[in-house]
This record gives structure tokens, C-alpha cells and sequence, in this order.
């Protein structure tokens, strides 16, 4: 078996699979995001780290338990995107790992959004003009804290640090590289151009290695505190957001792989880099010649915790074993499609793809008398699926028509959430029996890398396992009003935002 290890935003999960992608065990274990001011979202990396550590020991306690034939062949590794920590030439990290959500960096995102200069980064990179990106992140740093900007050696992402920690190398994957707005995605190398305006040279970057990338852990040491044979390989795998693509079987033209967690994106697999003209949608690299393009939303998960918190708090205190998702399900249940009339722009923690508008906020429109608290929960949701609705659509412009699409992530156990996400697609959507899709993802890169060739190779791409949901047009049209007046919405409130 192989371990897939998922450095995620909230937790890192590692999971055993057998070579059909079938889950032996797994263990998670979570940790919090700081917010030491408005704006400013981090995480402390040896925390991170430790966490990685926890997972593997306690999966490989687990596995104790099971028979010989479930031997560790080695551990790949996927990773949230966007991080960045400073380290200095001890090793010792001199920031914490400012994530994906902050907006410290808007202002700089703004003036360079736009521009000649900004529309060419991103016709290098990929990568769209935003505060998530490492580069504005890095152009931040220099301007508001030059004394550690200077005293940095490395500025890596979270995946580089755990690296760092057990192989005292600093290497990065291209895929991960794709997302830093760094790396030109069409020679493979850093960029001069993004260098230069972060005002760094690429010595203060990690050496750029294959997703296929094996380091074996030779410190009897290391290995014991993870509880793994030494000798083990790591393989450094690729971004959560590539490998859901690849873990879904969402690789061929025309198959679009939908996660939401937290937060949410909608992506799909090309030979084309694809970098859209008006920057609506980025182009991150699975490995060369495969090329992700798709957009994320900030606003998905986190939404729907939001609402539930606030005015549906009775469900936190609902009975001991109650599925509160159920519960809430039942809610917009009883309100038909469409919300009488009641439209929700969810961008309450601003808002990336397809506008990249840090400033945006979250809107309800058209409420009288009639709406009740479950109108309310349902244009909620609609909200959200017309927000990535927007982002296909600007998909669909820039690659090829999407057919069918496969839906992961925690919401994706929701029948009645898929059947809405089908209906306003007005396209089937696919549910695969394993919904850790990224870890799965980082599997399959680990056994091509490791040369073991199983029966993965014909189930990670087949319907296997899925549960499918066949559109609803009459709902769909519904739908569709109400995404025009959403859409008109966005743009004459832009300003006031």
C-alpha cells in the first residue's frame, strides 16, 4: 500500500490506499488558522509539520493491525497552494505561512491588476493578479518588512518546509511552482520578469524538481519519529487542487473536476497552457504537457458554516448523533428552486475567480415578506453554485465545452447539493464512492513514480464507485433568471464594494 499525505488548510490527513485506490485507514489531524489582525491569515508551519508527523505515526500504528501484504511502499505528498514562510540560513522559519486566504498584499495586487506589466506576469505564470499570490505577497514584504525581506535566505511554500525538516534540501515541484505567480509555466523555469518585480533572484527560491521527485529517508531518527522503515521514499508530488483533477479521473477533454470544501474550484486537464486574455481563470501545471485550468472560490464550505452558526444555531445543540447536514438539507428542501425570487452574492471573504476581487462582500437581494429563514438558506446555496457556475463558464470559454463533471469534497455527500450543482450546470455530475480525492491523486503520482503498475490504472479513470445525477432543465431555467440578475448584481455594485 501507499500513503497519500494531504496538507490541507484546516488539517492533514494521510491515507492508506491499496493500488485500487481502496482506503485501508487513515487519520487527520487538525489545526487552526491565526489572525493576528484584519486581513492577515497564517498558520504556524511546525505545526503543520508535526501534524504531518501525527498522521503517518498513528496510520502506521493502525496498520499494525492488519496483515504482512499491506507493506508501506512510500509516501506522496499533496499540498495546498499559495503559502508563503521566510527562512533564514539556519533553517529556522522567520514568518509564519501566510495562506492563500490573506489580503495584506490587496493593494499591491491592485495596482499591478490591470497593467502591461501585470497582464504579461500572468502570461508567463498562469498565475491571476491577487493577494493569494506569493509574488504580491513577496512585493508586500519588501515594502512593509524589509529588515526580515533582507534577512531571508529561502521564501518557500508549506510543502518545501516539510521537506526541508526531514531532507535539509530545499525543492519544489513544478506544480506547486505554478501557483506561486513565480515560475514561466512554458520553459519550466523561474521567472525574470516575476523576480524581478518581487525583487528577489531565484537562489532565494527552492531548486525546481519533477512531481515524480523521490527522496528516501536514511536518518534511522527521522524515521523512527514517523514510525516508518528507513529507506522509505517520499515522493513530492504535486498541488491538492492538480491532484483532485487526477484523482477523480477528470483528465480527459470535456470531464471537469468540481471540489468544495472550504472553499471551492472548477478545474480541468489540457495540453494547452491556456492562460485566458482577460484573466479570468489560471493555468497551474499537473506535469509537463498537462496543464490544469479552472478557477477558485473563495466562498463555498465556509458559507454555509457561516449561515448555520448564525441563524440556524439550533443545530449545534440538536441531539448527540443527529446528521446536522441532513437537518439543514431538509431546510432548503422546502423552498422550490429559484428561492422565490431571493438572489445571495456569497462573497464574504472578498471573492478569486472569475473577478479576483478581494473587496467584494456578500449581498441578499429581493427580500419581502414572503422569504423565510429557508429562503434564506437556499439562495445561500445557490449563491454559492452560481459562483462557480461563473467560473465554468469562463472555463468553457477559454478551453473547450465541459460534458460531465465529478464532484469531491465534504459538501459532495450532500444528494441534494449535487442535484442542485447538476441543475444549474445542466450537466451530469459524478460522485465517486472515494471523496479524498487529492490524496488519491498524490497515490497515483507516487505508484507511476515508485514503477508500480496496478489495477489503479483502469479505476481511477472509469465510473467505478460513482453515483450519478442527471440535470433537472426545468429547474435549470429557473436557475438561470436568477444567475443573469446575479451577474448584473456583481457588476453595478462593483464600485460600491
Amino acid at each position: 500500500m501507499i500513503i497519500g499525505l494531504d496538507i490541507g488548510t484546516s488539517s492533514t490527513k494521510a491515507i492508506a490506499f491499496d493500488h485500487a485506490g481502496m482506503i485501508i485507514t487513515q487519520y487527520s489531524v487538525a489545526y487552526p488558522i491565526l489572525i493576528p489582525q484584519t486581513g492577515y491569515y497564517e498558520q504556524d508551519p511546525l505545526q503543520i509539520y508535526e501534524a504531518c508527523v501525527r498522521a503517518v505515526s498513528e496510520v502506521m500504528d493502525a496498520l499494525k493491525n492488519y496483515t504482512q501484504e499491506h507493506r508501506l511502499e512510500g509516501i506522496a505528498v499533496s499540498s495546498a497552494m499559495h503559502g508563503l514562510i521566510a527562512m533564514d540560513k539556519k533553517g529556522n522559519h522567520l514568518t509564519n505561512c501566510i495562506i492563500w486566504a490573506d489580503t495584506r498584499s490587496q493593494d499591491i495586487a491592485d495596482k499591478l491588476r490591470g497593467t502591461s506589466a501585470g497582464h504579461n506576469l500572468f502570461r508567463q505564470t498562469g498565475t491571476p493578479i491577487h493577494p493569494m499570490s506569493p509574488l504580491c505577497k513577496l512585493i508586500w514584504m519588501n515594502k512593509h518588512m524589509p529588515n526580515t525581506f533582507k534577512e531571508t535566505h529561502k521564501f518557500i511554500g508549506v510543502k518545501e518546509y516539510i521537506f526541508f525538516k526531514l531532507f535539509g534540501t530545499y525543492v519544489v515541484d513544478y506544480s506547486i511552482a505554478s501557483a506561486t505567480g513565480l515560475l514561466d509555466i512554458h520553459t519550466l523555469h523561474w521567472s525574470g520578469l516575476a523576480l524581478l518585480e518581487a525583487g528577489i533572484t531565484d537562489e532565494h527560491l527552492s531548486s525546481l524538481v519533477s512531481v515524480d521527485h523521490i527522496i528516501k529517508v536514511e536518518d534511522e531518527a527521522m524515521a523512527q519519529r514517523w514510525k516508518i522503515p528507513v529507506g522509505t521514499p517520499f515522493v513530492i508530488g504535486a498541488s491538492d487542487g492538480c491532484l483532485a483533477n487526477l484523482g477523480v479521473g477528470a483528465t480527459k477533454p470535456g470531464i471537469a473536476s468540481l471540489t468544495v470544501g472550504t472553499s471551492g474550484a472548477i478545474r480541468v486537464v489540457t495540453d494547452q497552457s491556456n492562460t485566458d486574455t482577460k484573466e479570468r481563470v489560471f493555468s497551474y501545471i499537473l506535469r509537463p504537457g498537462e496543464f490544469v485550468v479552472g478557477g477558485a472560490i473563495n466562498n463555498a464550505g465556509v458559507v454555509r458554516s457561516w449561515f448555520q452558526d448564525q441563524f440556524m444555531s439550533e443545530l449545534s445543540r440538536s441531539p448527540l448523533g443527529a446528521d446536522r447536514s441532513a437537518l439543514f438539507d431538509d431546510e432548503v428542501r422546502s423552498v422550490a428552486p429559484g428561492s422565490d425570487g431571493l438572489i445571495f452574492l456569497p462573497y464574504l471573504t472578498g471573492e478569486r475567480a472569475p473577478y479576483w476581487d478581494a473587496k467584494a462582500k456578500g449581498l441578499y437581494f429581493g427580500i419581502q415578506l414572503q422569504h423565510r429563514r429557508a429562503h434564506f438558506a437556499r439562495a445561500m446555496i445557490e449563491g454559492m453554485l452560481f459562483a462557480l457556475y461563473s467560473v465554468g463558464i469562463a472555463l468553457e470559454e477559454t478551453t473547450q465545452p465541459i460534458e460531465t463533471i465529478y464532484a469531491s469534497g465534504g459538501l459532495a455527500r450532500s444528494v441534494l447539493w449535487v442535484q442542485m450543482l447538476a441543475d444549474v450546470f445542466n450537466k451530469p455530475v459524478l460522485v465517486k464512492e472515494n471523496v479524498e480525492s487529492s490524496a488519491w491523486g498524490a497515490a497515483i503520482i507516487g505508484m507511476d513514480a515508485l514503477g508500480i503498475h496496478g489495477a489503479y490504472l483502469s479505476t481511477h479513470t472509469a465510473d467505478t464507485y460513482s453515483t450519478r445525477y442527471l440535470p433537472d432543465e426545468n429547474n435549470h431555467h429557473v436557475y438561470m433568471e436568477n444567475f443573469k440578475r446575479f451577474e448584473r448584481l456583481y457588476l453595478k455594485l462593483k464600485e460600491e464594494f
